[in-house]
């Protein structure tokens, strides 16, 4: 009986994009190299761009602030989560035999839940972040001090680690003895646990309820606390609300960008739907590149930023 328990599958195999003729129809348009030069670029793009923001937050002495402090690690986490799964989703493009041992697929689970349960609690200490900016001003620097720049951080890791912990401690353990192929481009928890020997309704149906309720029950906390932040200035000021709006905007949208898919993997009815797949290249390759580009590009500060350290490098250029 307890040799019953032990996996016997090594290896899991991947479908990609044979599992979907939609997506063979765009690669028939569009080839395999395009869509290899469509993530390669995305990725180096989504790495470069936080790339950019984490030095540019460490090197300029002006955006030494709780605000960018943790912008910066939300940078770090982009890249972090984007290399969970892009490196190994590009390589697998040209290849017919898409596997990955398990594990590595425990592994790849583990640290995808890992860093997305990490992203939720710091978007979330990102919006108290603003609330405290926008709405005591004159409490900012005391509230928002070090020592509670760092506790958000640490915490956030810490949950984030939790999460994953407690979403895997039931499967690594499961007996995997016959199907090994995941229609899907990288290990995802939900599919895998179909692929076990034993009935896991039970335990998918946790996995499902924990998760969306997690990702559902942070983006509502999200949603009424830059709502609160927003109907608090326009009672102070006729112009806040729209001052407010170009503020939070950045937030807003990489809030929509993050947990558009989430949701939509833990909560949509039909888990046999090739939107997921869709969702899957969203995730792992545009929306860290998206990320760094609305923080750039919609943050006067960051821009006027970089420009300074672009200045102060083509001058140490000319010097030496």
């Amino acid at each position: 009986m307890d040799e019953a328990n032990y996996s016997v599958v090594s290896e899991f195999v991947f479908l990609g994009l044979s599992g979907s003729w939609q997506i063979q129809l765009c690669l028939f348009v569009f080839s395999s190299l395009l869509l290899f030069v469509f993530s390669f670029l995305f990725y180096l793009a989504s790495m470069m761009g936080n790339l950019v923001i984490v030095f540019t937050v460490t090197l300029d002495a002006h955006l030494h602030s709780p605000m960018y402090f943790l912008l910066a690690n939300l940078s770090v986490i982009d890249m972090c989560f984007c290399s969970i799964t892009a490196p190994k989703m590009i390589c697998d493009i040209f290849k017919k035999h898409k596997a990955i041992s398990f594990c590595g697929c425990i592994t790849q689970i583990f640290f995808s839940h890992a860093v997305g349960g990490t992203e939720m609690v710091l978007l979330i200490a990102m919006a108290f972040d603003r609330y405290v900016a926008i709405c005591k001003p004159l409490h900012y620097l005391t509230i928002m001090s070090s020592r509670m720049c760092i506790f958000f951080l640490v915490t956030s890791w810490i949950v984030g680690f939790i999460h994953s912990l407690v979403q895997l401690i039931f499967v690594v353990d499961l007996p995997f003895c016959g199907p090994n192929v995941l229609d899907s481009f990288y290990c995802d928890l939900p599919r895998l646990l179909r692929l076990a020997c034993i009935n896991t309704q039970e335990l998918e149906f946790m996995v499902t309820v924990s998760s969306g309720l997690i990702s559902v029950g942070s983006f509502v906390l999200l949603a009424i606390s830059y709502i609160f932040i927003l109907f608090t200035v326009w009672k102070r000021s006729s112009g806040g609300s729209f001052k407010a709006l170009s503020t939070l905007s950045a937030h807003i949208t990489v809030v929509v960008l993050f947990f558009g898919p989430l949701m939509f993997f833990y909560t949509w009815p039909s888990p046999t739907s090739h939107l997921d797949k869709y969702l899957a290249i969203f995730d792992a390759f545009i929306t860290p590149f998206l990320n760094s580009v609305v923080y750039t590009f919609r943050n006067k500060e960051m821009k006027v930023a970089m420009k300074r350290l672009c200045g102060h490098l083509l001058h140490y250029r000319k010097i030496s």
